[in-house]
């Protein structure tokens, strides 16, 4: 367990040696401490008394946590029944291939075609948007909607090209392929004009146009990586503290148009 968690169970009033539901602590902390208290907390929370690191913690307790945090952690997020791929999945960080932005104009138009007006605007995100940047092999695609709340102007479109509704929360809708199907795209449906939209147009404009930026969350990536190899989620929160970083920067330079 990090200083920071033991410095914030002390806030709370519990001794880092001495509490027994580790899930009632998470969620206190969280209630406290917003998103600077994430998932891997929790393993930490749970893996400490047995005098483990949270990546010891075994993959099958870890999943069960996270089914359970989420719902939690975010109001209004649940998962699609039936949207389950076989596992293992393990995170692969890969160079930069010169071919995604090609993948990515294919999917664009496939999208564009599915979608016609529907689609208000669709944007390559995501590491493999950003020149140079290590990256999962899979291109992250944003779709920018009227109304995010009415699915039936764009699953069954979506859908259709292979790609399966995994998860809605009240920011976005996740998609991504159906089981059997290469995992080579994500696709995130939100809503135009809104933070969602904005926030992830923004962290990939700062990292294209700053090497220094880039340099530092190669980093934080291929660390997660290592670490997070088989646990997608976990690799991605393992990444906050260098992403709020680069996003507090990336606002400090945002033009007018973004802010």
């Amino acid at each position: 367990m990090d200083s920071t968690l033991q410095k914030r169970l002390l806030e709370i009033g519990v001794a880092p040696e001495g509490y027994a539901d580790a899930f009632e602590v998470w969620l206190r902390l969280r209630s406290r401490y917003g998103p600077l208290v994430n998932l891997i907390d929790l393993y930490a929370l749970v893996a400490h008394p047995r005098g483990l690191e949270a990546h010891e913690l075994p993959i099958a307790e870890r999943k069960e946590l996270c089914a359970r945090a989420l719902p939690a952690a975010v109001a209004g997020f649940e998962t699609v029944a039936g949207s389950e791929r076989p596992e293992p999945e393990p995170v692969e960080t890969v160079p930069y291939d010169e071919t995604w932005p090609q993948l990515y104009a294919g999917w664009h138009e496939r999208l564009a075609i599915a979608l016609g007006p529907t689609a208000r605007r669709i944007e390559h995100v995501g590491s493999t948007a950003v020149p140079g940047l290590p990256a999962k092999p899979i291109v992250d695609i944003q779709i920018s909607l009227d109304d995010l709340e009415d699915e039936s102007l764009y699953v069954a479109p979506i859908e259709a090209l292979g790609v399966q509704l995994r998860s809605r929360d009240p920011e976005h809708r996740f998609f991504r392929p159906f089981s059997g199907l290469p995992r080579d795209v994500h696709i995130h449906a939100c809503a135009v004009g809104s933070e969602w939209e904005r926030r992830h147009l923004l962290f990939r404009d700062y990292l294209r146009a700053n090497a220094h930026a880039r340099e530092a969350y190669t980093k934080a990536k291929l660390s997660a990586a290592e670490r997070w190899r088989d646990d997608r989620i976990a690799y991605t929160e393992a990444k906050d503290d260098q992403i709020r970083e680069l996003m507090a920067a990336a606002e400090r330079n945002a033009p007018t148009s973004m802010r």
